[in-house]
């Protein structure tokens, strides 16, 4: 019996890229999603995996400021963009002001959404510095909190609102 095995080639293509201000060039698969380039090549893990769909947002990421699902956002589409994941928001181990109100608001309990829910909430806030409640729900709809901490984020959003802060 002969142990027959097809071997795919990979296309790759060549990418430049900024991650959360920092220049990178390589290659990527084709197929490559922008959720596995950040986890697995640059070590970035904050993002997480979970639907797969674009549903849930906790892959959320921001390229060229605006919120993607990182889960099905090919890896090469970010050539020539700027890509900001949540390890972007913070100033060495000084956290955003909207990181420092999740904190203060408590506006986490597993934790797991976290992440998508400050990106799509930094893009909003970049987008429309004081929102209304409205508005909030309506931009952050895409992400879900399976712990429901809806409330606590609302008023997390808002604090950095009317503390004049991003």
């Amino acid at each position: 019996m002969t142990d027959t095995r097809r071997v795919e080639s990979i296309q790759l293509l060549a990418i430049t890229t900024t991650v959360n201000g920092h220049a990178w060039s390589g290659e990527v698969p084709v197929e490559e999603v922008l959720l596995d380039f950040a986890r697995s090549r640059l070590g970035l893990k904050g993002s997480k995996r979970s639907c797969e769909s674009e549903v849930c947002g906790a892959c959320t990421m921001l390229v060229d400021g605006a919120p993607v699902s990182s889960c099905s956002f090919l890896a090469f589409e970010v050539n020539g963009r700027e890509v900001t994941t949540v390890e972007g928001l913070a100033d060495g181990d000084e956290l955003s002001p909207l990181q420092q109100a999740f904190v203060t608001e408590v506006a986490a309990q597993c934790g797991y959404c976290t992440s998508g829910q400050l990106m799509a909430a930094t893009a909003l806030l970049n987008e429309n510095p004081s929102p209304t409640y409205q508005e909030m729900q309506h931009w952050m709809s895409g992400n879900i909190c399976r712990c429901g901490c809806y409330p606590a984020i609302a008023r997390a959003i808002k604090s950095t609102v009317t503390r004049g802060e991003n």
